[in-house]
């Protein structure tokens, strides 16, 4: 399954901010889109992404400051995308070994969505089933 089928299917809606904006402010973007990960752009160009993680890390490195910190200083930059052309599994592949959970999808220069480990553990397991389903039905009709 290609990431441009997971999109057509999710949406393409992309949380998104300005990297002068505060931090609060991206805390309540997600907390309202019930989201792990805020796109941080600039002038239509991705240059960073504010997940969950993040805010954990500077909550440890500045505590009191935090909330009125920018999403730039705060922000993981640079981002790791993926197109919508890769396939589900080669995506997988890229979370785990980076360590993230989401990735704004790109084409070309612009951004037409993002994925989040959710969204492909959801559909990989939805494969797996129609497999175990298929294989079924077929040793059903030799036996």
């Amino acid at each position: 399954m290609l990431i441009e089928t997971i999109l057509d299917m999710k949406g393409h809606d992309v949380a998104k901010l300005r990297p002068e904006r505060r931090v609060s402010a991206a805390i309540a973007l997600m907390a309202e889109r019930r989201i792990g990960a805020v796109v941080i752009e600039d002038r239509g160009r991705v240059v960073g992404i504010f997940s969950e993680r993040d805010l954990v890390k500077l909550l440890a490195r500045e505590a009191h400051a935090a909330l009125d910190s920018t999403l730039s200083s705060a922000m993981t930059s640079p981002v790791i995308t993926c197109r919508k052309e890769d396939r589900l599994d080669q995506v997988l592949a890229v979370m785990s070994q980076r360590n993230v959970r989401h990735l704004p999808v790109m084409e070309g220069e612009s951004m037409c969505g993002i994925v989040s480990i959710r969204d492909l553990v959801r559909h990989r397991l939805q494969e797996k089933e129609l497999e175990a389903a298929t294989l079924l039905d077929i040793s059903r009709m030799q036996g």
